[in-house]
């Protein structure tokens, strides 16, 4: 057995390393174009930022180790320029020497990645505009900022590596601008989750140019001026782009294998190609989504590295299966942490999912033990069984466990009904003893059972002001602290009941409150005594993420005006 592996990191050393502990007889040969096989991609920013001191420390293993502990020929600055599948034969190309020769395989596992996107704009090949890939691309931005201490920079997209690259110039004292040409930062999250996020940024001193695009680059003086769509003209030092990746198809595409419409190369769950002796991992393929089962590209290193096992696997004469990917996702920015699973709300209308959302607002940790901090979860589930179909979630503390709670559920196909059953580890100092998940299966499980009518804050910009009435039941303290909705009747909570003799029974009321517990306290109040109501879902904390796009789409309505 001769097995060819094309590419390292996440998906190619992980098939190596996997291969040879299956086989001790293979011939196994690792191609890489750069340097390194294997170093971690998600601390490149932080090394940038120096919360990662020893660049060291950013290399998972090194080639001559890798070689001693797994006895393979690995050949750095190596490029497979072509894949002769008759005579089972690649092309190779030694960048260093400029030597072409060939080399025979029984088997290939391709894991060619993605590289960044880079538009064809004017200027775009302007000294300090960077893309951030690899270690080359981070030693070159750090040398940057180390040595020549620039004031101020503009990240073009606000996605992971964006938001991240972001926080790190935050860090080492460079005044950063955000330009992105979606409405919203992290496109993974629904509008009204990612505006908590802009909102931080911002505090934070990062400027967010949200609806945006970059039209053109200019220098003057040694300094890069960022021209957008919209006809701003941001000068900077330097220029950070983070705008999407493309799958790397090249090879795959001239060997005649087949390639998905989303351009990666289109696999089986065996993560085998169009070819049989041929299979390819990571951000080069096209991948089944496991909430919809349609194909996805998802460009993370966990899923990498799993399909690069399993090819590995397959390869070997062991039967293993990828079974789809959630998309499940993490990202630190500043004091927040930001996480996602499963599907969000655009995905889930756009492939006509049928599908229900909850919003909850839940402490970090019991509210008496000190430090607690609020989340904010937005969870989806199926209107029929209540099957959960993704989450996410923004706070300070405890975020990454429950989001990893609820991607095991949807793995498991669980539905909300399990999740307001599942026993969490509680303690005061990291949980209470109904945990944010179990508050979630909570209140979606309230909403199929038809124990609250929820309505959720997109609804609200095609409601008739005339047949509905907001009703606020915060406290009078709570108003001046935290603002109010224009047209808003004020009815506290407690006085409720001593003043339904006020409300039209003609009307329907929409209740609302500060997070949404005391909204269905006064549903279960209201529909009992015979009145039409609703709760906003979330509460006016989650309206406030999304009065900007209620403004927008519904300008001529001042009802739904937040002060």
């Amino acid at each position: 057995m001769k097995l060819l592996i094309i590419g390292g990191v996440a998906g190619g050393a992980t098939a190596a390393a996997r291969a040879r502990r299956l086989n001790e007889n293979a011939e196994i040969v690792l191609f890489e174009r750069g340097e390194y096989i294997s170093f971690a991609n998600c601390g490149l920013p932080y090394y940038i930022g120096d919360v990662i001191k020893d660049r060291k420390s950013l290399f998972v293993t090194t080639v001559p180790e890798f070689k001693k502990r797994y006895a393979i020929d690995i050949r750095i600055f190596t490029e497979v320029t072509a894949i002769d599948r008759e005579n089972k034969q690649v092309e190779v190309k030694n960048l260093k020497t400029g030597e072409i020769y060939r080399e025979s395989y029984d088997k290939i596992i391709l894991s060619p990645g993605a590289e960044p996107f880079r538009p064809n704009i004017e200027g775009i090949h302007l000294d300090n505009i960077y893309n951030l890939r690899n270690i080359p691309d981070t030693d070159k931005i750090k040398a940057v900022i180390d040595e020549k201490k620039p004031e101020s920079a503009v990240v073009v997209g606000g996605g992971f590596i964006g938001l991240e690259m972001a926080e790190n110039l935050a860090i080492r004292g460079v005044k950063t601008t955000i330009v992105e040409k979606l409405d919203q930062v992290m496109p993974s999250l629904d509008f009204e989750m990612a505006s908590f996020m802009s909102a931080h940024l911002k505090e934070k001193g990062v400027a967010c140019f949200l609806g945006d695009g970059i039209r053109s680059f200019s220098e003057n003086h040694g300094r890069l001026t960022v021209h957008t769509e919209n006809g701003r003209q941001l000068e900077c030092d330097l220029a950070i782009l983070s705008i999407g990746v493309k799958p790397e198809n090249r090879l795959a595409g001239e060997a005649g294998l087949d390639i998905g419409s989303r351009g990666g190369v289109k696999v089986s769950a065996t993560m085998q190609t169009s070819d049989p002796d041929i299979y390819a991992v990571g951000d080069a393929v096209e991948v089944t989504d496991y909430v919809s089962g349609l194909n996805t590209m998802t460009p993370l290193a966990g899923p990498a590295n799993k399909q690069g096992r399993i090819a590995a696997d397959n390869v070997m004469g062991r039967r293993s299966i990828f079974n789809g990917t959630l998309g499940t996702s993490v990202v630190k920015m500043f004091d927040l942490t930001v996480a996602s699973t499963g599907a969000n709300e655009r995905f889930l209308a756009a492939s006509k999912i049928p599908f229900l959302a909850s919003y909850t607002h839940s402490g970090s940790h019991a509210s008496y033990y000190p430090g607690a901090e609020m989340m904010a979860v937005k969870l989806f589930f199926s209107p029929g069984t209540g099957k959960i179909l993704g989450a996410q979630i923004i706070g300070k503390q405890g975020v990454d466990k429950r989001i990893d709670v609820i991607a095991t559920a949807i793995y498991g196909s669980m539905t909300v009904y399990d999740l307001e059953e599942l026993e969490l580890a509680y303690a005061p100092p990291y949980s209470s003893a109904k945990d944010p998940v179990n508050i979630a299966g909570f209140v979606a499980a309230n909403i199929l059972k038809g124990d609250v009518k929820n309505i959720n804050w997109n609804e609200l910009i095609d409601i008739d002001p005339d047949t509905n009435v907001l009703v606020d039941l915060r406290n009078k303290d709570e108003l001046k602290e935290a603002g109010w909705i224009n047209g808003a009747i004020h009815i506290p909570l407690p006085e409720l009941r001593s003043r339904v003799n006020e409300l039209d029974p003609g009307k329907n009321y929409i209740l609302f409150c500060a997070i949404g517990l005391r909204g269905y306290v006064g549903y279960r109040i209201l529909s009992q005594k015979g009145f039409k109501a609703q709760n906003l879902s979330g509460g006016y904390k989650t309206f406030l993420g999304a009065k900007e796009k209620i403004m927008v789409e519904s300008p001529d309505t001042p009802l739904w005006r937040a002060e």
